[in-house]
């Protein structure tokens, strides 16, 4: 996958934007790195998406920041002479397409239905925007597409907030998804750039859904963890499940037949796309390293003598 597009997926949000003044592009820049979502899609629906961005590009360069609504190859060429790393359009615009493939510049073409899916594919792209995402079937139209399209990966726009953004960041398929919710006009006319870092932070976490799945306790041997299981079963009268490896007692706590990785076990982490989370860590200088389960990945960390891993939702 390109390079470009392998980052736009490790970030998860494109945050979908209208400017009215190109200097206001700097300040939302800004706040959108801030935020945890350093990629723009500026869209060209007014005179100023040229010059913002020119400026964004020059003057936060942390920023990712590709233009969106383009609708011809004229405004293709301007775009990227103005610095556009990428090229969005709201449907399958050939020569818009041409013009990208032609210089290397990703694009993502919008689609809706297999017709033009196929097309894409039949010009080697490999990543591709579903829009109006909402109205053309949702996370429906995204499974349904998953099956005979399974080597696509999709950029769902349309529809989409906090409400539901977990329902499509659950999906092998999709790469990123697409929105203005959390860059709405009136926010960025009125430079309220706390409120839109605020508003990002909130997406990064819809997006991640990190939450707690179960607590890991190492025992000694199988005499050990068969003493605590029942132990928690006479008290409490958690029921007992039991897994090659483990007894679970109740759902949300696993009792190993034998000490696993961590001093005194490990803490299991709920995420909604594995390799996303990752990556997301990984930013915030957190690392992996091998467990003995390939449906987890472990952190390169413990918290009081407990290993996180993360699981997938």
């Amino acid at each position: 996958m390109d390079p470009l597009m392998q980052r736009m997926g490790e970030i998860g949000l494109v945050p979908v934007i209208r400017l009215e003044s190109p200097r206001k592009g700097v300040g939302l820049g800004r706040a959108l790195v801030k935020g945890g979502i350093p990629v723009a899609e500026v869209t060209f629906r007014t005179a100023a998406a040229e010059e913002a961005i020119r400026i964004m590009t020059a003057e936060v360069p942390d920023l990712l920041v590709g233009a969106g609504t383009v609708l011809t190859r004229e405004q293709a060429a301007v775009a990227v002479a103005a610095g556009a790393k990428f090229i969005v359009s709201p449907s399958f615009v050939d020569e818009v397409v041409d013009y990208c493939l032609e210089r290397g510049v990703p694009v993502l073409p919008g689609v809706v239905n297999p017709d033009g899916v196929a097309k894409g594919l039949a010009r080697g792209l490999e990543v591709l925007k579903f829009f109006p995402a909402g109205a053309a079937g949702g996370t429906a139209m995204l499974d349904a597409f998953a099956g005979p399209f399974g080597a696509v990966k999709f950029v769902p726009t349309g529809g989409i907030d906090t409400s539901n953004l977990a329902n499509y960041a659950r999906r092998a398929n999709v790469l990123a998804i697409g929105g203005s919710w959390m860059v709405r006009p009136e926010m960025v006319e009125a430079e309220n750039w706390p409120e839109i870092e605020r508003q990002c932070r909130e997406a990064v976490a819809a997006l991640h859904g990190f939450s707690f799945a179960h607590l890991g306790i190492n025992a000694a041997d199988e005499a050990g963890c068969r003493a605590m299981v029942g132990l928690l079963e006479r008290l409490f009268q958690f029921p007992a499940r039991e897994t090659s490896s483990s007894i679970f007692s109740g759902d949300r706590i696993e009792i190993t037949r034998n000490p696993g990785p961590g001093e005194k076990g490990h803490i299991a982490i709920r995420c909604n796309q594995m390799e996303r989370a990752v990556a997301y860590l990984a930013g915030a200088g957190i690392g992996t390293r091998p467990g003995p389960s390939a449906k987890a990945v472990y952190l390169d960390m413990e918290l009081g003598g407990f290993m996180i891993h993360l699981v997938r939702a």
